[in-house]
């Protein structure tokens, strides 16, 4: 399964990534309509963390062992076997916010028109996710998951590209 990795040496903290994964989850897809006049207002999926000059793009990384599958009331959020991605269920979901507590990295976001948690999708629509696609230092790569135990990191994936 391809992952979004981050070479945080190089990401800007432009938040770019968050603007383009709003647009790529909006009812207009268009920029400015999305960010200004849509209500509700679509919601990134990813964030952006910033400390002093360190920043980077952090999104859900559909973990192997995902304790947000576990921890959701509803069974909302499973792990499609195709895919291997961790999806919501919108139709099950009551937004109780309990798979964001257990998230290692807070991922999943409280859509409060909706009522319902969202999380990054890797734009599976796409060839490539739009914050990927967007990123203008190219901090983002998408790529095959690394094999366990190889030693290869997110970084230096990023590096690589």
């Amino acid at each position: 399964m391809k992952q979004v990795y981050v070479n945080e040496q190089v990401c800007i903290g432009c938040h770019l990534c968050e603007v383009y994964c709003r647009l790529k989850h909006s009812r207009s897809k268009d920029l400015v309509k999305a960010h200004k006049r849509e209500s509700p207002r679509p919601i990134s999926r990813v964030r952006v963390d910033e400390c002093g000059t360190v920043s980077l793009s952090v999104r859900c990384l559909h973990c192997e062992d995902a304790p947000c599958t576990r921890a959701c009331l509803t069974g909302a959020l499973t792990r499609d076997p195709q895919t291997r991605l961790v999806t919501v269920d919108e139709e099950r979901c009551i937004a109780c916010g309990t798979c964001s507590l257990v998230c290692p990295l807070g991922v999943p976001k409280l859509d409060l028109a909706q009522r319902k948690m969202v999380k990054c999708d890797l734009c599976q629509d796409e060839k490539i996710p739009a914050c990927v696609a967007n990123c203008p230092n190219e901090a983002l790569v998408y790529a095959d998951a690394p094999e366990k135990n190889s030693g290869v990191s997110g970084q230096a994936l990023s590096r690589a590209s």
